[in-house]
């Protein structure tokens, strides 16, 4: 983006407006006097061929000023959206546009430094911790091959053991959850598209489908991963049914999903979505799940929060109205 002179849009909106009106003026009094003097069907033809290529250049720098322009910054934030890194338009019109865009191009940058910031320090971390896990796993593992052990010990042993099996599910929980926030599952999918391989892999839960035909801002993959994850932690807190309920409000897709099990005390609530928060530590839970679907979520510009549920859970997802 140059720094040359840029017209305000006040000045390019008002000179377009300007010329039309003198046009008119200016026609009136060319067919007033030319008429008389080479005909007013002559005069006609030439004032029409006039105006019309004034019309051509007062178009075509709104296109250059305007269009052109506004167009070049929403593909620019299109490529962004998909995960790209492409360069900044090198082009705007006005003063106006030129200041929004380099605000915009600006806060993209920095949303993408952002998040390639968190990624590399999660790969970093997970990296690091990675190899004194591995040592004290395996020297878990002679101490046992030894024999030698007696019954506390060999408690001990495993209880060290069982804290590195945990730690390794929690690195890789916490990849996810960094994941989670940069991959794009750009599409629409349908409840419909996803009932048989959702019950598929969830036989034990009975599947209800209200909706079904409901586009979803979201491919199937992603969609997938999402209910995947509810549906788990809904047979994990022991539901026997779940329900999936898609609509639309205001222009916005929603989608609900209810379960029969055991719910979420009062107290839990507001931790639900916190990275690293589980009821069932002692069981192997990382307590990422939910954070991941957050993250997920969110990356596509829609949000998930717990809703009042007279049994069980019930969490709403709500996707931002298509016409914003």
């Amino acid at each position: 983006m140059s720094g040359h002179w840029r017209p305000s849009l006040g000045f390019v909106l008002g000179g377009a407006l300007g010329g039309t009106l003198v046009l008119s003026f200016a026609g009136l009094v060319a067919l007033r006097y030319l008429g008389p003097v080479i005909g007013f069907r002559n005069a006609a033809i030439l004032l029409a061929l006039s105006i019309t290529l004034v019309t051509a250049v007062l178009g075509w720098l709104l296109v250059r000023l305007l269009l052109r322009p506004i167009r070049a910054l929403e593909a620019y934030a299109e490529a962004q959206e998909r995960g790209g890194a492409p360069a900044p338009p090198r082009h705007f019109g006005t003063y106006e546009l030129h200041a929004t865009a380099r605000r915009v191009i600006a806060m993209a940058e920095t949303l993408r430094d952002r998040e390639a910031t968190i990624r590399a320090f999660t790969d970093q971390v997970t990296h690091e911790l990675r190899t004194p896990v591995t040592a004290i796993r395996a020297a878990s593992e002679l101490l046992e091959d030894g024999g030698a052990l007696g019954r506390e010990d060999a408690a001990l042993v495993a209880q060290v053991d069982g804290a590195c099996t945990q730690i390794e599910r929690q690195l890789a929980a916490l990849r996810e959850v960094a994941r989670a926030r940069e991959t794009r599952y750009l599409g629409t999918s349908t409840l419909d598209d996803l009932r048989a391989g959702l019950r598929e892999d969830h036989s034990d839960l009975g599947l209800q489908v209200e909706g079904g035909s409901v586009p979803l801002p979201i491919s199937g993959t992603g969609m997938k991963i999402v209910l995947g994850q509810l549906m788990r932690n809904a047979g994990e807190h022991g539901a026997r049914q779940v329900l999936l309920r898609a609509g639309s409000e205001d222009g916005a897709p929603f989608l609900q999903v209810q379960d029969d099990g055991t719910g979420i005390s009062p107290g839990n609530a507001a931790r639900v979505f916190d990275p690293f928060f589980t009821t069932r530590r002692g069981e192997g839970g990382t307590g990422m799940g939910l954070a991941i679907v957050r993250n997920l979520l969110t990356a596509h510009g829609a949000g998930i929060r717990l809703l009042p549920a007279k049994r069980g859970t019930r969490l709403g997802i709500r996707f931002a109205s298509a016409e914003r």
